[in-house]
C-alpha cells in the first residue's frame, strides 16, 4: 500500500509541475475543475492513460512510462476513481 502512495505522490508532483498552468488557463482559473466536471470526456482507464499520454506531447513534458503511469494513477486515485 505504501508502494502506491509513493507512486500517486510522485504522479502528483509531475502533474501539478507539468499540467496546472495550461489546465488553469483551458478552466477559467480551476485547474481541477476539467477532472469535476460532468461531462468530463474520460470514462475509463485507457482513455485516462491515453489522455495523460496526448497532454505530456501537447505539454513537451519527456515523462517515461513509470512517470506517465503515476501521473495516471493520481489522477485515477484522485478524481476518476477507476
Amino acid at each position: 500500500m505504501m508502494a502506491c502512495a509513493g507512486v500517486s505522490a510522485q504522479g502528483k508532483a509531475l502533474h501539478d509541475a507539468a499540467c496546472l498552468q495550461c489546465h488553469a488557463s483551458l478552466s477559467g482559473g480551476n485547474a481541477y475543475q476539467l477532472y469535476q466536471r460532468s461531462d468530463r470526456k474520460v470514462k475509463t482507464p485507457e482513455g485516462l492513460t491515453k489522455r495523460v499520454k496526448s497532454c505530456a506531447l501537447a505539454a513537451d513534458v519527456s515523462w517515461n512510462e513509470a512517470q506517465r503511469e503515476a501521473v495516471v494513477r493520481y489522477l485515477s486515485d484522485n478524481f476518476y476513481r477507476f
